[in-house]
């Protein structure tokens, strides 16, 4: 079992960037296949980037592609989410997922793939 929590999230500027930190306790989240997803208010969680066991593939949304990294830090036991340029339409409540799979390369796209999640982190861009 791993346990998550995010943090990093607050208030930015439009075009400004912030880093979320989603930090795993218990089995080394190397074990798992990660993924960010957001969720704005009165719209449905829609997955942002993920991230294979091995590091090696990511997925991007269309919405974020070009904007946003995801990485992992396997020696601190952390996922980050570095999102620059932002815009006001990627203000959401921020979570860290995570997938237990024997999968070195999966990418898990759909958030019914991930059983565990942390608490989430808000983030809000104005303009």
């Amino acid at each position: 079992q791993v346990q998550l929590a995010e943090s990093g999230g607050g208030f930015v500027q439009a075009g400004g960037s912030l880093r979320l930190s989603c930090a795993a306790s218990g089995r080394p989240f190397s074990a798992y296949a990660m993924g960010w997803f957001r969720q704005a208010p009165g719209k449905e969680r829609e997955i942002v980037a993920a991230l294979s066991r091995s590091g090696d593939n990511t997925y991007y949304s269309d919405s974020v592609k070009d904007r946003f990294t995801i990485s992992g830090d396997n020696a601190r036991n952390t996922v980050y989410l570095q999102m620059n340029s932002l815009k006001p339409e990627d203000t959401a409540v921020y979570y860290c997922a995570a997938d237990y799979t024997h999968g070195y390369e999966v990418i898990r796209q759909s958030s019914e793939d991930y059983e565990y999640w942390g608490q989430g982190t808000q983030v809000t861009v104005f303009s």
